[in-house]
């Protein structure tokens, strides 16, 4: 069949495959969810320093996939009539109608079924986090990015697990170096979003959402700053894993590099406010996470 070619299901409209497929990848948001795929096999080989079980790592995958897509297709149900709103998610299914919510439903709860399922079949804690990650980032998250700020704290919670989960899938405890793991990631998502979130401001408040501190109607001038505080906090973070973990000393040294480079940026979008501050740490900060993971399981 080509991608032109149509089929029906159940008596609906038919649809060619390339726009089931298509539909799908956005439903998923198939990139974000290979990124929480790819942060938490990287926390297993970092625990693992080696000695780990690939079985186990296409496990630990396949499961953590399944659970980040139910997780992102339940947003885009629960978001459907915001998403409608917005330039850079006006063209999602579900919102334009192209996908049923019951389908984005019943797709989110077999994709969580068997994601948690295999999850279980590596250890319980890791199963729990899954869990803990897709109730938080579904059902607490989303509904409160309409109300607080403290939305983006709440939803650091689910966006900084997924290292953890690797780290726990090969430890069957939460150790001290997955509690780092997971204080650096966290820490990451604050001048990763505030620099996101003031390029897309706009679009945001479209929607209604109230994830930017605002004064006046305007971008508050604090939010710079808040930045760079939480950049600054992961070099303590850094020196804590060198003293109290078997870190190496030449990780240790390219991650603080790499930290550095993280809160300069970040002290430069707080410095002068503009777009073009906020794109340059929003980029940098898409390569400073891998970056850092990579190092410390390397190095």
């Amino acid at each position: 069949m080509s991608r032109t070619d149509t089929y029906t299901i159940s008596g609906h409209t038919s649809k060619s495959l390339f726009s089931v497929i298509s539909d799908y990848v956005m439903l998923t948001k198939l990139r974000l969810s290979l990124v929480v795929v790819f942060s938490s096999v990287l926390g297993y080989l970092i625990a693992s320093n080696g000695a780990g079980n690939y079985v186990q790592v296409l496990v630990l995958g396949l499961g953590g996939f399944l659970v980040t897509a139910a997780a992102n297709a339940l947003n885009q149900v629960l978001e459907k009539d915001y998403d409608i709103l917005m330039t850079r998610t006006a063209n999602r299914p579900i919102a334009t109608g192209r996908m049923k919510t019951s389908e984005g439903v019943m797709f989110a709860g077999l994709s969580c079924l068997v994601g948690i399922s295999l999850l279980a079949t590596i250890n319980p804690i890791t199963a729990l986090l899954g869990m803990i990650s897709l109730i938080t980032y579904a059902f607490v998250y989303t509904p409160l990015k309409r109300y607080s700020t403290i939305a983006v704290a709440v939803g650091a919670v689910p966006g900084a697990l997924p290292v953890m989960i690797g780290a726990t899938a090969f430890e069957g405890t939460i150790s001290l170096l997955a509690v780092c793991m997971f204080a650096i990631q966290f820490l990451w998502q604050f001048p990763h979003f505030w620099s996101i979130g003031f390029i897309g401001h706009g679009d945001y408040k479209k929607a209604g959402y109230k994830l930017l501190p605002e004064h006046n109607g305007e971008i508050a001038r604090n939010l710079g700053l808040s930045a760079l505080m939480y950049s600054l906090m992961i070099l303590p973070v850094v020196c804590f894993m060198y003293f109290s973990i078997s870190v190496s000393l030449v990780s240790t040294l390219v991650v603080s590099l790499f930290s550095l480079i993280y809160i300069i940026l970040s002290y430069r979008f707080h410095v002068k406010f503009d777009r073009s501050s906020a794109l340059k740490l929003m980029f940098y900060s898409f390569f400073y996470l891998p970056l850092v993971l990579i190092s410390y399981w390397l190095l």
